[in-house]
């Protein structure tokens, strides 16, 4: 039997879950994910009646594969309604993005997908479950939690986690070989953008004709604002919700100020930038940081090939160097094929 052991539960392990299970239907294989929840940013909340995306905001059919993927696990499948337009440094609004994108969630939000993946498998996820070292002796690989509980041998290991969290995990590493080294070397050169995100609520229907807003010259506090009325299944009739991510630079500085005050001036921006004074005000809040939200650039090539003949191999979209759920989900695909024609 073959034991394969993959830390974090995030989208791009979800997929590489759904094809090994798939591919090696005697192949063990062991999830460890250090929070209570799936899908890692693709996160998802519930308040009463209401369902917000607060992480990721859906998943983009940008890819033909990734697009198959979501159509096979199409229960609860929902169209985002409405197009993204975009704004500039003064708050002006105009029309942005091509109309023909189609853009997809879930009734329950996006992390139902995760759920879907890996309910398709026989796969054991243990949440709650910081993986703090890795070893390697006699060609298998051991993984021992925060708890100090010893997981595995593993006959090859999956590393999900944002790759400052992935390289922290190789640094300590009882693992003396180059290739170490050389993945641990291009996990650190990976930029990561950050994004403090504030989710205001209101009693009452807010009319645009867009889904959501993005600001292009990345000068504006705010960097994104987001209708989640516009997914069905997730906003009461007669109710609004927005989600606000603020920008690289604000969320950088305000990271570990008073959540109420990084609310109350994000809600002040977004009023300022729909132009609706009501907004400042809003019925309920929620927030969340994010200090690995967006790669910037990707892994340098060639620099897991070494790591993944040794059985360890990364996955995830700083992995494919694009920030878009798609992309997490199109790297592990990729990477559950190349473990399986490896295994």
């Amino acid at each position: 039997m073959t034991d394969i052991g993959i830390v974090g539960a995030g989208a791009a392990a979800a997929a590489a879950t759904y094809v090994l299970d798939g591919a090696l239907p005697d192949a063990s294989i062991t999830v460890l994910e250090k929070s209570g929840g799936l899908c890692g940013r693709a996160a998802t909340r519930r308040r009463g009646d209401v369902t917000y995306d607060y992480g990721a905001n859906y998943i983009k059919d940008d890819d033909d594969r990734v697009v198959d993927l979501v159509s096979t696990f199409d229960d609860g499948l929902v169209e985002v309604a409405g197009d993204v337009h975009v704004f500039d440094r003064s708050g002006t609004v105009s029309e942005g993005r091509d109309a023909d994108e189609r853009k997809w969630t879930y009734r329950t939000g996006l992390t139902r997908l995760a759920k879907h993946l890996f309910d398709a498998s026989d796969a054991t996820v243990r949440r709650r479950t910081r993986v703090e070292h890795i070893a390697r002796a006699d060609d298998t690989w051991t993984l021992t939690d925060a708890e100090g509980n010893a997981h595995g041998p593993f006959d090859a290991l999956l590393l999900n986690p944002p790759a400052p969290q992935t390289a922290t995990l190789l640094e300590t590493a009882d693992w003396d070989a180059d290739a170490r080294t050389d993945l641990l070397d291009a996990t650190r050169e990976v930029d990561y953008r950050t994004i403090w995100t504030a989710v205001l609520g209101y009693p009452f229907e807010l009319d645009r004709p867009y889904y959501a807003l993005v600001n292009t010259d990345k000068e504006h506090a705010v960097g994104w604002v987001a209708r989640e009325a516009c997914k069905p299944g997730h906003v009461p009739d007669g109710e609004s919700v927005l989600v606000v991510q603020a920008n690289h630079e604000w969320s950088v500085e305000r990271y570990d100020a008073d959540p109420e005050r990084n609310v109350a001036d994000l809600a002040d921006h977004t009023a300022a930038i729909l132009d609706d004074d009501r907004l400042a005000d809003p019925a309920w809040t929620d927030h969340q940081g994010w200090r690995y939200a967006l790669p910037e650039s990707g892994l340098r090539r060639g620099a897991r090939t070494p790591a993944e003949d040794a059985g360890c191999y990364v996955v995830g979209d700083w992995v494919a160097g694009e920030a878009r759920l798609h992309a997490a989900l199109r790297s592990g695909l990729d990477t559950g094929e190349r473990m399986v024609h490896a295994l």
